[in-house]
């Protein structure tokens, strides 16, 4: 069915992932919470039919992301630094490897409804693009059937006006356009409060993340009683 599914990723290692939940979580939980997120969404990838599963990391993450994730994903590293690039890389390595519809999503997403993930796709049959909106004005998927160069300017990038922004670029390059649902990013400690409650009443969407959840408020339980013992 030439669909693949690419992974934006990075390594899972202390005081590189996940540092703007710093103010509600440790570095060492935090990473440890990324790394749940990343296994997660990986399950969910690999749920879909007839669709390739791979990683787009910095190549300086190659190594420790491939022992990660063992056979689940191929692990391919992207060329140049920061999102724009690897997003770029996406579209050059898969694209022009035969694959026409090719979908590119955050590696925190294991709660996104996989019915999106097979939307989005089918979009693709008939648009040139495909996004997936985020609450606050960025994005969480982008897909394509081919590379367009200078899509994803650094311009944007990680901010408010993503979207907007790399909708301006795909009219430049007089590309269709079609959104499916929006969904959240989990970047900030509201973000991570909404997760957890959606996983309480889920965890099967996402049970390592939910038993991460789970100890968590288990050690935060315990730290409460022995400070309140003293």
């Amino acid at each position: 069915m030439n669909r693949t599914l690419v992974i934006m990723a990075k390594a899972p290692r202390v005081g590189s992932v996940k540092t703007r939940l710093a103010e509600s979580v440790p570095v060492l939980a935090a990473t440890e919470f990324y790394r749940c997120l990343l296994n997660d969404t990986i399950a969910l990838a690999r749920e879909l039919d007839s669709a390739e599963v791979a990683i787009m990391c910095p190549a300086s993450d190659v190594e420790d992301l491939s022992r990660e994730v063992a056979d689940r994903a191929r692990v391919v590293p992207q060329t140049g630094n920061g999102l724009a690039a690897g997003l770029t890389s996406v579209f050059e390595h898969f694209t022009a490897n035969g694959h026409e519809r090719v979908i590119a999503f955050n590696s925190d997403s294991p709660h996104l409804p996989a019915s999106v993930l097979e939307t989005a796709f089918e979009r693709l049959t008939t648009c040139d693009l495909v996004v997936g909106p985020t609450h606050d004005g960025g994005y969480y998927l982008v897909g394509a059937k081919a590379s367009h160069p200078g899509l994803f300017a650094n311009d944007g990038m990680g901010t408010a006006s993503a979207l907007e922004a790399l909708r301006a670029r795909a009219s430049d390059l007089q590309l269709s356009v079609s959104l499916v649902d929006p969904f959240y990013d989990i970047d900030l400690p509201s973000d991570l409060t909404r997760l957890e409650e959606e996983l309480r009443l889920a965890p099967g969407k996402a049970p390592r993340t939910a038993a991460w959840f789970a100890e968590w408020r288990r050690g935060l339980a315990e730290s409460g009683s022995s400070a309140g013992a003293r």
